[in-house]
């Protein structure tokens, strides 16, 4: 199952399941929404719900999640939630259910939540979004994560959509893609012969319940073997050192093209803790390669698990990672901070230069109340008030 909180949210979960429950504060906004199946309007005062949203105020969300708090934490248990932390609604109702989660105790692993946010791009989104993230990071988001009381977090960045200039829909279709991704590694263990390894649904779905930061991509693996041939002519210990050096290079060589396919749709928190990956490898191709994937994980004293299946429909080796991490959002507050600051400060900055000096204007009253006497025909008495009153 999987709920979609807020106009965001409600988007992406339909995107990605066409039974999802799609939850806002306003009915007109929920009924927007293409695809899932229930519909769920939580209200603060009228029962048909905010005529105009929550208006990017989060305090509108926590009340109305009241409406439908009961409900909500019994669907959420073990599934999949969508929200966005800038606006009101997704932040609000988010917000709520985080620190209701974080009330109790020993959560089970098969009723951990996994939490899919979109954060706004602070560089070009609005102040009070980005104000609204910091609140949420810094608060409902980090007491969760230190009771350990959620499943995997992701969080997906708007910057992508902004600097390419993309459509809602067709941002929110990569978003999905990209995640499905992920999600159909059990799938593929299953419907693809299994060479090494293996990842069930079981395996992946206790994967999917530790409550860290989780981020995942995929690309094509490209493998040379001509680049780690050894001298056939060594022997003995020369050879053993060659055969390390090869290894070392090649499990080198993958990490360089996991860093050059980071998932650009991610914010990566720093300290990793460990991985899991999904090596598909053409009809008859070399399941050996997963020993170069193993070996960079451990030069970074990462524990791996993974599998290696065959799929005739490759022509080139594929892999699928997903890399938890154990950082707070500390990196992203700080990040949102330190950015938010320095664009206040361009645009403070930016007014300054444009001030327009305006040239004194000198008026003598005397004379200008002189030419109003001539042009209206008022007494001249006026002069004499004037200067009573001191203003000549």
């Amino acid at each position: 199952m999987t709920i979609g909180i807020g106009g965001a949210g409600s988007k992406l979960a339909a995107k990605l399941d066409s039974q999802a429950i799609l939850v806002n504060v306003s009915e007109s906004e929920l009924n927007k929404v293409p695809g899932g199946k229930e519909r769920i309007l939580a209200t603060v005062r009228s029962e048909r719900g905010q005529f105009r949203g929550s208006r990017k105020d989060p305090q509108i969300g926590h009340d109305a999640y009241q409406s439908v708090r009961r409900d909500l934490l019994g669907k959420i248990r073990g599934e999949k939630v969508f929200s966005s932390t800038g606006g009101g609604t997704g932040n609000g109702i988010t917000t709520g259910l985080l620190e209701d989660i974080s009330e109790q105790n020993d959560i089970d692993k098969s009723n951990k939540t996994f939490f899919a946010f979109v954060l706004p791009y602070e560089q070009l989104e609005s102040s009070e979004y980005v104000d609204n993230t910091i609140a949420f990071l810094s608060g409902p988001l980090a007491k969760a994560i230190d009771k350990g009381n959620t499943g995997n977090i992701v969080l997906f960045s708007n910057k992508v959509k902004f600097e390419q200039r993309l459509s809602e829909d067709e941002f929110n279709n990569m978003l999905i893609e990209s995640l499905k991704e992920f999600l159909d590694i059990p799938n593929k263990n299953e419907i693809h012969r299994l060479l090494d390894g293996h990842t069930d649904y079981e395996d992946f779905n206790e994967w999917l319940a530790k409550p860290y930061f989780n981020h995942f991509t995929s690309f094509d693996y490209e493998y040379k073997p001509s680049k780690y041939e050894i001298d056939e002519d060594l022997k003995g210990e020369e050879r053993e050192k060659a055969i390390e050096k090869r290894n070392a290079k090649a499990a080198s060589d993958f990490g360089k093209q996991l860093e050059e396919h980071h998932n650009p749709l991610l914010l990566e928190p720093e300290t990793a803790i460990e991985a899991m990956f999904l090596l598909e490898v053409p009809k008859d191709g070399d399941a050996t390669l997963m020993y170069n994937i193993v070996s960079y994980f451990s030069t970074l004293n990462l524990r791996a698990v993974g599998s290696v299946v065959e799929n005739p429909d490759l022509v080139k080796p594929h892999v699928t990672v997903s890399i938890l991490y154990s950082g707070k959002p500390a990196e992203q507050l700080e990040s949102f901070k330190k950015n938010s600051e320095e664009i206040h400060q361009e645009r403070v900055r930016k007014t300054i230069d444009q001030n327009v000096e305006l040239t004194p204007l000198k008026v003598n009253l005397e004379d200008e109340a002189k030419r109003v006497i001539r042009q209206r025909g008022v007494k001249e008495d006026i002069l004499e008030t004037l200067k009573r009153i001191g203003k000549l």
